[in-house]
């Protein structure tokens, strides 16, 4: 009896503790904006839920994000760093349509084009994208972009980005596709409804096409006259909310296109990753032992995780922490890098050794959900904890990147 009772007291308190609402504000409770923030004073800013602020060094909790959609008109893909159209809605006043969130991405902070993870540089402008938003730094006093009479759009202060996406790769994420209800080439209109498992979601939406608009069909190209009624597409679009759901910029008409699509910026941005190195920041460090602890960023493909316990049979030039270490271990190096993942001079400037470790951790929103322990031949100054760092196994060619991209020279 006892037993029974502790097992329903135990199965109480999980109830309740699933019920807990989060101490932050979400998009279910609705906008909530800077202007309203500063009409509140004393108590009453304790009776309303803030948004979630983020902590140096620590990820975000799931669902603490916040939703703008809306298009890509100017980036710096250096600083990563983009402004975004927001889209039009029904809780905008006339006065702020149009207005354009200035911000940027986080270093955990994760892009996605055609399905896989891209840099920003991958996506062209005039995209229409998805993304989830953190409220600015107390620090950061940035102005917002220019707008008519000094307006400003009611996300402004959502300035820090953790993931954006094409429409390709909103949908495809969620396992939805468009199925087509008609098309008319005449007024260059499609319609379409959006399908999750065979079931519609939501009612038909009417698209504009365009004379330019591409096609992918199979392993090439199709046109207008490819598109027929009762196919599952996925598609980008742009001027969405300008003048309805928004212009059909490309189209991917079936499977094998899309499959294709995805294939190709897969391997894009492999490669971009080795270049570059995989990002991550510093947990643990045994100045005394000269080991350093990393933790992996999320956005990059998982199987570059698995490059970490390659060998490299002959050292390369790869420093080794001492001589007695085993010159055929899996070892890699490190470099020094900032909150926007640019590093100073990474073919001179890294250092380290055997990875002692490697290790699966648990995944939380922005995580890679892996870990290792690296022991340096050099310790440097920027390798101390929740700094932003590069890894570059040993079987990755570290060649001079272009100059621009480089930090050296610029403090």
């Amino acid at each position: 009896m006892r037993l029974l009772f502790t097992l329903s007291l135990l199965l109480a308190g999980s109830t309740l503790h699933a019920e807990i609402p989060p101490k932050f504000r979400t998009d279910a409770d609705g906008r909530y904006s800077a202007e309203e923030a500063k009409k509140l004073v004393g108590k009453e800013k304790d009776t309303v839920l803030q948004w979630f602020q983020l902590i140096d060094g620590e990820f975000p909790p799931e669902g603490s994000a916040h939703a703008i959609a809306g298009e890509l008109i100017w980036m710096d893909h250096l600083e990563r760093r983009f402004h975004l159209r927001v889209d039009r809605d029904d809780t905008q006043d006339r006065a702020v349509w149009d207005l354009a969130v200035d911000a940027t991405m986080l270093p955990y902070g994760s892009i996605y084009n055609q399905g896989a993870p891209a840099a920003i540089q991958d996506i062209p402008l005039g995209t229409h994208l998805h993304g989830l938003f953190y409220w600015r730094a107390s620090s950061d006093t940035t102005p917002p972009p220019p707008g008519p009479f000094n307006r400003k759009t009611p996300d402004v202060d959502f300035r820090r980005c953790f993931r954006i996406e094409d429409d390709f790769s909103h949908y495809a994420r969620q396992g939805q596709l468009w199925k087509i209800d008609a098309v008319d080439l005449a007024l260059k209109k499609l319609t379409a409804t959006l399908h999750h498992e065979g079931k519609a979601v939501g009612e038909p939406k009417i698209f504009d096409l365009l004379s330019h608009t591409r096609v992918f069909q199979g392993n090439g190209f199709g046109t207008l006259d490819s598109l027929k009624k009762d196919q599952t597409v996925l598609f980008n679009l742009t001027w969405v909310t300008q003048y309805g759901p928004g212009r059909l910029t490309d189209i991917w008409v079936d499977e094998p296109a899309r499959q294709l699509a995805t294939a190709n910026q897969m391997e894009r941005h492999r490669n971009h990753t080795r270049e570059r190195g995989l990002a991550g920041w510093v947990g643990v460090v045994d100045d005394e032992a000269e080991t350093v602890t990393i933790t992996f960023f999320g956005g990059v493909n998982p199987k570059l995780f698995d490059e970490l316990s390659l060998t490299n049979g002959e050292p390369m030039g790869w420093p080794l922490s001492k001589e007695a270490d085993d010159p055929n271990a899996p070892k890699g190096t490190i470099a020094v890098a900032l909150e926007n993942l640019m590093t100073y001079d990474p073919v001179n400037d890294r250092k380290g050794g055997n990875i002692l470790a490697i290790e699966k951790v648990p995944v939380e929103p922005g995580s890679g959900g892996v870990r290792i322990k690296v022991k340096c031949d050099m310790m440097l100054e920027g390798f101390r904890p929740r700094r932003i760092v590069r890894f570059y196994p040993a079987t990755w060619k570290v060649e001079s990147l272009p100059r621009e991209e480089k930090f050296e020279g610029r403090e």
